[in-house]
């Protein structure tokens, strides 16, 4: 152990811990959970503080060479190679203080060993007068939480969706030719092609991506500049314009100044509609799963129209049993992710006055949806959808069994008769075609036109004169 102090006097710390007093303070305050914020939160503080380090040195707050180290030090943050050194709970301070304090002197101390002085003299650079120049935790940390989940989305949840949007659009396709009967209500409907509902999937997906991007774009206002209250006091007027300057160069995304200081350090709307999104995104991906299983139920007493890829034994009893076990697991993501949206949600209420004291439970939340949501689409396109295969033999047995072909007949014989027809074929087990041509309602040309499964898939289909 070491000694460090802080403004309330000395604490031990370990040696090999690039943090000092004031962190070591909180992780013996909030032995909470046992989980840190997440890494990626983590990650992008260390691109916040390199950004502003930069910003004060081209201001003239900063000397370039502490900028230099500065920058250094938050990159290896930002890179990942100094996570270990973040370990407060994520059940803190409601500001996150203790984590900005933890950058602060981690970022203090690695400059130090770059310099080579001792760990902990706080030379050359002071984590307080020089890492944290201009700056309060207060928009440190909603600048952070913006950066680094706007940043989850984009590399994680996009790609993500659009391996989905794709494996399903492939699989329509290959389905385009394929007619089966439709469902609603769980009840027989009308015919349409397995291509057809997956292009509806492949669309659902497609949709959930530009969500993402929507939920990218909100994120884009920053907090930086208003230090503790909005008012941007001991912060130059500057700085927080290129401070968003060079977080859009570093991450290419788009950055920019809070219009308002005091709703972005007081308010996080921004953040309770990217949960909105992030729900959305999981209850439609929820939607397809679900939907999958079912069309591969069986495979000999469900609906058995798709044969699931087998990834794995289903039961511990049943031998040769396989489970839609991949969609399972995304239902589950997806729940878990929804309750996860809902606790923002409920976090953005907690806005009081000048500050939201959510902000480590929120960033928590986010980043833990994002991650599932990521894994569970890219694990389901490509260990479910790509391997999926249509059974034709089943869906045209279906077809042919439907009732509700006699939905094509409308045009001809009117509602009233076309209804009589199918009650008439349910109770006697006959086909349409045997009733339509045993009470003459119409010739067998024009009812063989009329009952083509294919031309019942198109606009416009079976429409008399046609």
């Amino acid at each position: 152990m070491r000694i460090e102090r802080d403004s309330m006097g000395e604490m031990s710390v370990p040696d090999d811990a690039l943090y000092g007093a004031s962190t070591q303070r909180a992780v013996l305050n909030f032995p909470i959970s046992g989980r840190p914020l997440p890494a990626a939160f983590i990650h992008g503080l260390g691109l916040v503080k390199l950004a502003c380090a930069r910003a004060n040195e081209e201001l003239g707050r900063l000397p370039p060479e502490k900028s230099r180290l500065i920058e250094q030090a938050a990159r290896e943050i930002a890179e990942g190679k100094l996570t270990a050194h973040f370990p407060v709970d994520v059940f803190q301070t409601g500001s996150a203080t203790s984590t900005n304090t933890n950058a602060n002197e981690v970022i203090a101390n690695r400059c130090s060993q770059l310099a080579g002085q001792p760990v902990g003299s706080k030379r050359p650079v002071h984590p307080n007068d020089d890492v944290n120049l201009g700056q309060s935790s207060n928009d440190v940390i909603p600048t952070t939480l913006h950066v680094s989940v706007a940043l989850a989305l984009h590399a994680r949840l996009v790609p993500a969706l659009d391996l989905l949007a794709t494996a399903l659009e492939k699989k329509s396709a290959e389905f385009s030719g394929v007619v089966k009967i439709g469902r609603t209500h769980l009840m027989d409907a009308t015919p349409l092609t397995l291509g057809q509902e997956f292009s509806g999937y492949a669309a659902q997906a497609r949709k959930s991506g530009a969500r993402v991007q929507r939920a990218v774009a909100a994120l884009g206002e920053l907090a930086i500049g208003g230090t503790a209250v909005g008012t941007g006091l001991n912060a130059h007027p500057e700085f927080a314009g290129r401070v968003c300057r060079i977080l859009s160069a570093e991450t290419s995304l788009s950055f920019r100044e809070a219009a308002n200081h005091f709703e972005a350090q007081g308010a996080r709307d921004d953040c309770v509609e990217v949960a909105g999104q992030l729900a959305t995104i999981a209850a439609s991906l929820t939607k397809i799963a679900n939907d999958l299983r079912w069309l591969g139920s069986g495979p000999r007493a469900g609906l058995g129209e798709l044969r699931l890829p087998a990834t794995q034994p289903g039961s511990s009893i049943m031998p040769g049993k396989v489970n839609p076990v991949m969609s399972e697991m995304l239902v589950q993501a997806c729940l878990y992710a929804q309750g996860l949206a809902q606790t923002v949600v409920q976090c953005g209420r907690d806005g009081h006055f000048e500050l939201n004291v959510t902000l480590p439970l929120m960033a928590h939340c986010l980043h833990e949806a994002i991650h599932v949501l990521s894994n569970g689409a890219r694990i389901f396109a490509e260990r479910c959808v790509a391997g999926l295969e249509a059974d034709a033999v089943r869906c045209r047995e279906l077809v042919d069994r439907s009732l509700m072909l006699v939905t094509a007949l409308n045009p001809y014989i009117g509602y009233d008769q076309a209804a009589a027809v199918a009650k008439e074929a349910f109770a006697t087990g006959r086909t349409l075609r045997e009733i339509v041509l045993a009470k003459k309602l119409m010739d067998a040309a024009t009812l063989d036109r009329a009952l083509d499964h294919l031309a019942m898939t198109q606009p416009g289909a079976s429409a008399p004169g046609e």
